[in-house]
């Protein structure tokens, strides 16, 4: 039995992850076998083959719906769809005769195969995989509100950044070190260091594949903390169209309409899709803003599209995919009768990539691709009064990357071979040069399977960056199958991620919270220049001087080990400990004090830090459609040189600690030191599905808690101790019913967020209780 992987986190409500084969017979009419048939699963492009009694049998799959093509020399193909959950069923196709004399090969399965020859599932570090039918369980709009209810996983917005810096971090690591891919390659387009998942739909997507760990073993530079892979749907077995619309709270509109159909004898295949998504934003800073909204009102447009064609040989297609993102927000904020202003947003994110796949037997297949990214971020705030400029950024951002890869699949060894290379150019506002990174990488990974016994995963990437010189990424894990209940997983993997232009370059002021961040190679020159300009009351040289060095590339070492343990059919537990190691983690620091006790930011290397703890994931199936799952994160993230400078008096951890509410004044211990800036000790979250079969009706309800996290440093001693500002705990309820209809293909979905209505304004991304309704209907031409 192949090794499930122990570290899975579990699909939400009730969808096990649990894997077999899907095994069978195929015949003809007369009820002869027939050989050398060749059937095609999705959405992976899992093949098999028959043998000369006419059986098949695919590698381990998870239990799911799986669409299937067959085909045979001389037998007309057949395709369909099978509900794939019982373990030990034996399937039986049927073939008929072919009248043409001609064989014709389809391509419609072949053209849906994934678009990169990575395998995340081979990793050493834990993966998580988000199906669809689990996605269509949360009745989840946007990317964020997905991620938000995964454990280990926390939806927050950059201290530094505001409510358009709302980020992923994964087991205590910040959003700068999780990548975010598309079908295999990176989305551009960072604010203050996190993507805003956002501006990613739900609806179109097939699944999500989650690394947790230190994956630049697979994906380079900037997957230091783990790589979030978004494949979107692509391939059906007829031709068909989707509508899906919802409406609700806050004026937020969705709306997708997609079509997709082959073409030329079923050679080609097409899809194309459109998202319209618009929200009049949400004040939740009541207390302190007259009017306006903190989290801006915004006009979202998505486009994209896919096409892939067979070349000549019905073993190599070429394959073009293009997506565009345009997003235009405006937002005022009254603080006063005479302190009012105006933010304004456009963004664009356009990619496109061109592929050349080619399977050369049945073990070998390699993969070509040139792709090509672009951002634009143009944000102007100003005072409404005097319509005077507060700040001005505008960001440009290019990618032009070629990747080669080549796969093995063999019955118990597979292995992908890559090389890639990349010439980043970034720019900000007009008086600035261009500046651009170059960059190249070769990589290996592979898994090693002993039936019944364990499996051994390895992989080892060697990365050049200019300036920042060259890094050798290795990783290994794991698997040892201990008993039919009960299965052990380990793995071990470094990182690194070399300083990106936001933190070398950019200069970047929030109007709302009144700080200026600048990057670490303009930090002198801005400096001088606001002092010039008298925009400065002080400077904290000693820190300005530890910064007059250029940063250093960040390294991770990750260690994940946990256990996976089923005692029945229908529940499971996971519980798995994890250790990352950072070394020269860049951080940002208050350099200086500007006008109107503005707070004026830098960035610098920590020595060490340590994020560390435990996650534990459970699901049991209580009755027949009643399911239960149920999540928790322990977290410690510190700064270890904070830690030390307390123990070395060293000034200026070894200040006192002040109480603000008695006046109290207490000597400094290692034990006062609270940790990193916006990470929960605690996290957990509950989720209740019911799905009433005779009726078509769905239900599910969830609970979201989020222990106490620093939010800021007040009282001047440089790290965070119980007598900062934190938010405090609080539970997030969310709830939804879905009713399908079985004679027309039409869905009616309500949905309530955040229903007890909780509002922080230390939280700048929550948005206060939300209720949609939504349609969905799918046309599908037999």
């Amino acid at each position: 039995m192949l090794i499930i992987l122990v570290c899975h986190c579990i699909p939400l409500y009730g969808f096990s992850q649990e894997k077999a084969s899907i095994q069978g017979y195929v015949i003809d009419s007369l009820g002869k076998p027939i050989a050398n048939a060749n059937i095609i699963f999705q959405p992976d492009y899992i093949s098999a083959s028959t043998d000369a009694k006419g059986f098949f049998q695919t590698r381990k799959l998870y239990l799911g719906e799986y669409q299937y093509q067959l085909s045979a020399v001389g037998y007309d193909m057949i395709s369909g769809k099978i509900d794939f959950q019982q373990k030990t069923k034996v399937h039986r196709f049927q073939l008929e005769k072919s009248a043409n004399l001609i064989e014709e090969v389809s391509v419609q399965a072949e053209v849906t195969k994934r678009p990169t020859l990575i395998n995340p599932l081979h990793a050493s570090m834990p993966v998580t995989v988000i199906d669809r039918k689990a996605l269509d369980l949360l009745g989840s709009r946007r990317l964020d509100e997905v991620l938000r209810e995964q454990t280990g996983m926390a939806i927050v917005n950059n201290i530094s950044g505001g409510s358009r810096s709302t980020g992923v971090q994964i087991q205590g690591l910040s959003s700068q070190y999780i990548m975010v891919l598309i079908d295999g390659q990176p989305v551009l387009g960072r604010q203050s260091g996190n993507l805003d998942l956002s501006r990613i739909q739900v609806s179109n997507i097939e699944r999500i594949e989650i690394i947790k760990g230190a994956s630049s073993c697979l994906y380079g530079n900037d997957a230091l903390g783990g790589a979030i892979n978004i494949i979107t749907r692509f391939g059906s077995s007829h031709p068909q169209v989707h509508l899906q619309g919802s409406y609700g709270s806050y004026e937020t509109l969705d709306f997708t309409a997609e079509a997709e159909s082959n073409f030329n004898q079923n050679k080609g295949y097409v899809l194309l899709s459109g998202n319209y998504y618009r929200t009049a934003g949400f004040n939740n800073n009541k207390r302190y803003m007259e009017a306006g909204t903190t989290i801006p009102p915004y006009t979202n447009y998505a486009l994209q599209g896919k096409i892939r064609h067979q070349l000549g040989s019905p073993q190599q297609f070429l394959g073009l995919n293009m997506r565009l993102n345009q997003r235009f927000s405006e937002m005022t904020r009254k603080y006063g009768a005479d302190h009012e202003i105006l933010d304004q947003q456009e963004e664009l994110d356009l990619n496109s990539s061109l592929s050349f796949d080619k399977k050369w037997n049945s073990r070998w297949k390699s993969l070509s691709n040139y792709y090509f990214s672009t951002y634009r971020s143009a944000i102007d705030v100003q005072y409404q009064a005097s319509q005077s400029s507060l700040s001005s950024d505008h960001f440009n951002q290019n990618i032009h990357k070629l990747e080669q890869q080549a796969a093995y699949h063999g019955s118990n060894l597979q292995f992908t071979l890559g090389a890639v290379g990349q010439l980043e150019t970034m720019s900000v506002n007009n008086n600035q040069d261009t500046r651009d990174q170059t960059s190249f990488g070769v990589y290996a990974q592979g898994s090693y399977t002993w039936p019944s016994i364990a499996q051994f995963t390895a992989g080892l990437r060697y990365d050049h960056t200019l300036n920042y010189g060259s890094q050798l990424s290795p990783s290994m894990g794991i698997n040892i199958h201990l008993s039919e209940q009960l299965s052990w997983k380990t793995g071990i993997a470094s990182g690194f991620k070399a300083p990106d232009f936001r933190t070398r370059y950019q200069v970047f002021y929030n109007p709302t919270a009144n700080y200026y961040v600048l990057g670490n190679e303009v930090l002198l020159e801005t400096l001088a220049q606001m002092e010039q300009e008298g925009t400065i009351s002080e400077i904290r040289k000693a820190i300005v001087q530890k910064l007059s060095q250029p940063l250093k590339a960040e390294k991770n070492i990750s260690l994940n080990s946990g256990i996976s343990y089923k005692p029945f059919a229908d529940a499971s537990i996971d519980v798995n400990a994890f250790y990352h190691r950072m070394r020269d983690q860049i951080n940002s620091v208050q350099v200086a004090t500007g006008e109107r006790n503005m707070a004026i930011y830098s960035f610098q290397n920590l020595p060490q830090a340590v994020n560390k703890g435990i996650e534990i994931n459970s699901q049991v199936k209580l009755m027949a459609g009643l399911n239960f799952n149920a999540g928790y994160q322990y977290l410690i993230a510190k700064d270890l040189s904070v830690i030390d400078s307390i123990k070395a008096n060293v000034w200026p951890y070894n200040q006192n600690i002040h109480d603000p509410k008695t006046g109290n004044s207490y000597a400094v211990k290692p034990s006062d030191y609270w940790g990193l800036e916006n990470r929960s000790r605690h996290q957990f979250h509950l989720g209740l599905s019911y799905a009433y079969t005779p009726w078509q009706l769905t239900f599910h309800a969830r609970a979201i808690f989020r222990g106490k996290y620093p939010f800021m440093d007040i009282n001047g001693n440089q790290f965070i101790d119980k007598y900062d500002v934190f938010v405090e705990d609080h539970i997030l309820y969310h709830a939804g019913v879905e009713k399908k209809f079985s004679k027309t293909p039409l869905s009616i979905r309500f949905n309530m967020e955040n229903i007890s209505n909780y509002i922080n304004y230390l939280i700048p991304g929550q948005l206060g209780r939300m209720s949609s309704i939504g349609l969905s209907y799918r046309f599908i031409k037999n």
